[in-house]
């Protein structure tokens, strides 16, 4: 029988194969010969729309990948039971869905177009994944669409349009940063070519380790300089920036100087080897590199230099949170005006001194963004319930939807036990 099916259906011949003929196959009790009658692409449409109902999965799979499937047949198979069927009617349709819009005219294309929404929802990550995956570089591909997938909770899914798609303004990458984005699509972002500045400030305005550290290696991403110096303030604790700081091209001065204070001694030979910095800027560099390696690093006496203040923002910080400490002043209702403030480095610095956790530690647990750490760090630095919610969203940069709240009576929403497990994951943070 198959020899007779593709006989019939040989050199287009197909189209001589009557109606009844066709039909009279396409209810064979043999799947496969219903499968390769549903494979031919001479087949006429109304058969491939009857076989979108046969009892064979195998049969419908067959028909979702044909190109002769009329859009009818597609957007019923869009909503097949078989996960197998919608994978390979996701990944035909998506070939077609350049240039569709969610205002199209003509019939065919709009039931394209919905057949393409309603896999780009799909319950099962890998159809919307095949979708994401051939549209991620496509200029004209729907724009609603892409915008659907670059908002998807998984980030196989919504990765690729993020880093690739052309179609995705600015102001879609700054709505999807600012909403409290996952890491992992805020690497994704960070990776993308050409990132322009409004994007740049505010994924560095996440203060997300993973992702600053992907935009700082990324050659193409458009930092300002302002924001590079901002990144190199907060960079002390964090090692994973070190590298891509020390090659990041068009360096400032300030940034330089800097960086030579405090990165890694196996980075310093990349950072005096540089050629884009003048003569008397290199010199510079070498003294502060070769007073470290001599052990007399010391800031420069020179009181108008910004580019000789050898002390961060963090350090500075830390010191005036301790000298409050001795002097008794180091109390909530401090902290709770420098949160009201967000003056984040004094938080951080006093929530350092409260907790007798080091500086850098307590830097590397405030990035980690965890309410339930965030709620621990207060209670051990002494903090009533009431400051959770403010410290969570103001310094920790917690969205609002994932911030804790103090329990009705206005106690600690987490056991004495919790508070103290979860204060020792956040100190064991390296």
């Amino acid at each position: 029988m198959k020899n007779i099916i593709s006989k019939l259906f040989a050199s287009g011949k197909g189209r001589e194969v009557t109606y009844e003929q066709a039909k009279e196959l396409a209810n064979h009790k043999d799947d496969e010969i219903r499968r390769e009658l549903a494979s031919q692409s001479e087949i006429r449409p109304e058969i491939l729309y009857y076989l979108t109902d046969d009892p064979s999965s195998t049969v419908r799979s067959e028909v979702a990948r044909n190109k002769s499937t009329p859009a009818q047949a597609d957007l019923l198979l869009a909503t097949d039971k078989s996960d197998e069927v919608r994978l390979d009617l996701a990944a035909k349709i998506a070939r077609l869905a350049p240039g569709l819009t969610a205002n199209e005219q003509d019939q065919i294309k709009i039931l394209a177009y919905e057949a393409l929404e309603i896999l780009a929802r799909d319950q099962v990550v890998r159809v919307r994944q095949i979708i994401s995956d051939t549209l991620m570089d496509v200029a004209d591909a729907p724009p609603e669409i892409i915008r659907q997938l670059a908002w998807d909770a998984e980030v196989l899914v919504s990765g690729p349009i993020l880093e690739y798609s052309p179609v995705l303004t600015d102001d879609d990458l700054i709505e999807i940063i600012n909403r409290g984005s996952s890491t992992g699509r805020l690497n994704a972002i960070s990776k993308r070519a050409n990132v322009s500045e409004s994007v740049v400030d505010a994924l560095v305005e996440t203060t997300d380790e993973a992702a600053i550290g992907f935009l700082l290696a990324n050659k193409s991403a458009q930092i300002r300089e302002e924001t590079l110096d901002k990144i190199i303030e907060n960079a002390v604790g964090v090692e994973s920036w070190h590298l891509p700081l020390v090659a990041r091209p068009k360096l400032s001065e300030f940034a330089a100087l800097k960086l030579a204070r405090f990165v890694a001694e196996n980075l310093l030979s990349a950072l005096t080897s540089r050629k884009d910095f003048s003569p008397e800027i290199m010199a510079r560099v070498r003294n502060v590199v070769n007073d470290r390696i001599a052990g007399q690093a010391k800031p420069v006496a020179d009181p108008q230099a910004k580019l000789e203040d050898v002390t961060t923002p963090l350090e500075e910080a830390f010191a005036a949170a301790s000298k409050m400490q001795d002097k008794g002043e180091l109390d909530e209702t401090a902290i709770v005006k420098a949160i009201k403030r967000k003056e984040r480095h004094f938080v951080v610095a006093a929530l350092s001194v409260r907790t007798e956790l080091t500086v850098i530690s307590m830097e590397k647990a405030v990035r980690l963004r965890d309410p339930k750490g965030m709620v621990a760090i207060a209670w051990k630095a002494g903090l009533t319930a009431k400051t959770i919610e403010a410290l969570q969203r103001d310094i920790a940069g917690i969205p609002d939807e994932k911030v804790l709240s103090p329990t009705e009576t206005g106690e600690f929403p987490l056991t004495e036990s919790d508070l103290e497990w979860q204060f020792e994951a956040m100190a064991d943070v390296r």
